[in-house]
């Protein structure tokens, strides 16, 4: 097998590009001809900087906004996430205990509302989430099981946060995943970059936002009229 970590690491040319690519890490993910568009927490709470969890995610929502426009083009299904808290959850939920900041995240504020330049469409659903992963606590994985998606692609914020913790879900549910590199975004450059390093590493390949408006423009099944074994769940597609 080949390894080739893209120039998140290897073109870095330092010790810890040569250490992993050493250990095996970084092979390229194969994409299926089904792909979906999962939207990671852009959310006014993080894509704007007045407020205390937010920083400017202006160019990140931009980039967001050409994949989401690019998956309807194709007929790719999108979905998108959102943090939001109820009253209690601080005392319930250990994450909020040591993050207590995200606690103004709370339930039906306009902090919780999808980035109005990204408003989902009719039949694109919301996921309301209290964990950092899209997956945990959720029916994603289900959902997109059943439609018979093949790939994820992952944009969203924030990279060293929910959008990691997504890609890992995401892969350990059985999907080739993707993260669109102008796409995601965090409040600081250094966990930002190390993330995505790690991530390119480890779980998913981090992609060019052309290569992946690309990707999901294509007709959404059409490129393997054959491929009916390839359902992340195992099961055969009609």
């Amino acid at each position: 097998m080949t390894y080739n970590l893209d120039d998140t690491t290897a073109e870095r040319g330092d010790e810890t590009a040569r250490v992993y690519s050493r250990a095996g890490f970084g092979a390229r993910v194969e994409r299926g001809p089904r792909p979906a568009l999962v939207v990671v927490d852009l959310s006014r709470g993080f894509t704007e900087a007045a407020f205390p969890t937010g920083s400017d995610l202006t160019s990140e929502v931009g980039a967001a906004k050409s994949l989401v426009d690019a998956a309807r083009a194709g007929g790719c299904p999108i979905v998108f996430t959102t943090i939001a808290y109820d009253p209690g959850d601080e005392e319930r939920l250990a994450w909020l205990r040591k993050a207590p900041g995200l606690a103004v995240l709370a339930a039906g504020s306009e902090l919780v509302e999808v980035d109005p330049r990204l408003e989902p469409a009719d039949g694109e659903p919301v996921v309301t989430k209290k964990g950092a992963s899209a997956f945990f606590g959720t029916d994603l994985a289900d959902d997109l099981h059943r439609r018979g998606v093949d790939t994820v692609v992952i944009c969203g914020a924030t990279t060293s946060g929910c959008v990691r913790a997504s890609v890992v879900d995401s892969v350990q549910h059985g999907f080739p995943t993707l993260v669109v590199r102008e796409a995601v975004g965090d409040r600081a450059r250094a966990p930002h970059d190390a993330n995505l390093f790690d991530i390119d590493a480890k779980y998913g390949d981090v992609i060019a936002l052309d290569d992946a408006v690309a990707y999901l423009s294509a007709p959404w099944g059409a490129a393997a009229p054959d491929d009916r074994s390839q359902r992340p769940d195992g099961t055969t597609t009609p």
